[in-house]
């Protein structure tokens, strides 16, 4: 409850101009702001830029937001941000196998995918893993997407996704349902690149 108090007081000094109370704010999302970025849009620096840009988006309509649910209000304006994003570059996101540099080299591990107990061979499998799911995702259109992102990846509730993509709750479930059958379809075309307990054999019902 405290918390609650404690984020409705940081939005109240926000909207009243004070930038302190909303960097504060910031750095409470920032992670999951730029995780369903990211989830969205597939590229590192293209979820940097969607982020930063619903950021001050955010800012610029602080006034707009009348109470309820801070963290779907955002971020509604990071999937809008990402799906400007994705207009702009007009294809879909592409991820290669191993992640690079711009300058082409093999970029270094993620820190956020290092695991002090993991050996190589589980970092091998969870970035394996990481790539197989990140380029079925980019197959799925942009709300069927953004469902599974939220849902499934995010670990949000049906209602906070509903009212990020401003549609019913029956809509949101109908098209999460689609998504998951799309998205274990296209993991059965990564059977050798999956670790072995992931793999989908054809014994299995559809």
């Amino acid at each position: 409850m405290s918390e609650a108090i404690n984020e409705a007081a940081l939005i109240q000094a926000a909207q009243a101009g004070d930038l302190d109370a909303f960097n504060r704010l910031v750095i409470s999302y920032q992670t999951v702001a730029y995780n369903v970025a990211y989830r969205l849009v597939g590229d590192d620096a293209t979820a940097q830029d969607a982020t930063q840009d619903a950021f001050i988006s955010a800012y610029r309509s602080l006034g707009s937001f009348k109470g309820g649910s801070f963290k779907a209000w955002l971020l509604r304006i990071v999937t809008n941000a990402c799906y400007d994003e994705l207009r702009r570059q007009k294809r879909r996101p592409q991820l290669p196998l191993e992640p690079v540099t711009p300058d082409g080299e093999d970029a270094p591990d993620q820190d956020w995918m290092a695991d002090p107990g993991e050996s190589p061979e589980d970092l091998a499998e969870r970035a394996e893993l990481n790539t197989a799911i990140q380029r079925c995702l980019n197959q799925l259109d942009d709300e069927f997407r953004t469902a599974v992102v939220l849902i499934d990846v995010q670990g949000m509730e049906y209602g906070e996704v509903a009212e990020i993509l401003k549609r019913p709750l029956g809509t949101v479930k109908s098209r999460l349902a689609r998504a998951r059958s799309r998205m274990q379809d296209c993991l059965r075309g990564f059977a050798e690149l999956l670790p072995e307990q992931f793999r989908l054999t054809g014994e299995e019902t559809p």
